[in-house]
């Protein structure tokens, strides 16, 4: 089971972002690219090198597993583990606490417009 320790450690935003792409469902690295791409609207575009710079990473931390594709022998796929799970939902507690006291402290201006 992913434990966050006494000082919490956040994940560096590409792995946040691969995390975040694998939540939806099992990806190759061409797919992690475009989600990744498309949920940060455009705002983070992940080379190969990064991305699996990045993949390696979380291989070694167990937060992904790569998965086999009987119909897809020339691709590697991903999934989330158990604890990149756990790791992906501390982190997006983290967040959501972050935007609720930066509300309260009126620090926080959303303009919806540029989202959209």
């Amino acid at each position: 089971m992913y434990r966050m320790k006494k000082q919490y450690n956040q994940l560096p935003q590409v792995a946040f972002s691969i995390l975040l792409a694998l939540s939806l469902k099992e990806r190759h690295g061409y797919e992690v690219i475009k989600q990744v791409t498309d949920d940060s609207n455009g705002k983070i575009n992940l080379s190969p090198g990064a991305l699996y710079t990045s993949i390696k990473q979380l291989l070694e931390q167990k937060l992904i597993e790569e998965v086999k594709h009987d119909d897809d022998t020339r691709r590697r796929y991903y999934r989330l583990t158990k604890n990149g799970k756990a790791a992906l939902n501390a982190e997006v507690d983290y967040y959501q606490n972050s935007v609720t006291l930066a509300r309260q402290r009126q620090v926080l201006e959303i303009n919806y417009a540029s989202y959209c």
